[in-house]
């Protein structure tokens, strides 16, 4: 491989521009052009050339001079849908209790995961909402729109760029993007309990 190519090739070490190859397409498009396909994104994403300017853009310039990120990631690097499929399952962890059935467990851990309903159980001291949901395909969908709600809220009470880095991980149009005041007040105090967890993971 000739030295020129395998340069262009070479992973952009930096945190600026893994945020840049993290980042939803659907978030990229917003900022760039809805108008392109998901293959070119993905091109996009994948250069080394273009990620650091691409965190830029996304970061709306609030990056050092240099082009770096500063700070560690609130989630520790993990997935901001899983950190909220988690909370949400707190939320939930009444309903989660209730759902004996086989057949409407396995429906939802075909929807939001073992660990996640695993999860919830395990937390259930500390569930918020109390109305019970039988329905598995609706459980698993209040479990999603709840917890990415929670994210948001506690997203509200960091730093922009902090709440910006975790938000162009998740697609457009989640109720992370306009959390409710509702989900304030437990926010916290769930997402104190997923970093827990997250960080158990190194």
């Amino acid at each position: 491989m000739e030295p020129s190519k395998a340069s262009a090739e070479r992973r952009c070490p930096s945190p600026s521009c893994e945020l840049a190859a993290s980042v939803h397409p659907t978030r990229l498009a917003a900022r760039l052009d809805a108008n392109l396909s998901a293959a070119t994104l993905i091109q996009l994403q994948k250069s080394s050339r273009l990620q650091i300017r691409m965190a830029r853009l996304l970061l709306d310039n609030e990056m050092d001079l240099n082009g770096a990120v500063s700070g560690p990631d609130l989630l520790l690097g993990h997935d901001p849908k899983r950190a909220a499929l988690l909370a949400g399952s707190i939320w939930h962890a009444r309903s989660l209790i209730k759902l004996i059935s086989k057949q409407h467990v396995a429906v939802l851990i075909g929807r939001v995961g073992e660990e996640v309903q695993a999860f919830g159980i395990r937390h259930a001291s500390h569930a918020v909402s109390t109305r019970v949901i039988a329905d598995p395909q609706q459980l698993a969908q209040e479990i999603d729109d709840d917890g990415h709600a929670c994210l948001g809220a506690w997203l509200d009470e960091v730093s922009a760029p902090d709440r910006s880095r975790v938000l162009l991980r998740l697609a457009v149009g989640t109720a992370a993007d306009h959390p409710e005041n509702e989900y304030r007040e437990a926010a916290s105090r769930l997402f104190s309990l997923v970093l827990a967890h997250l960080a158990t993971e190194g």
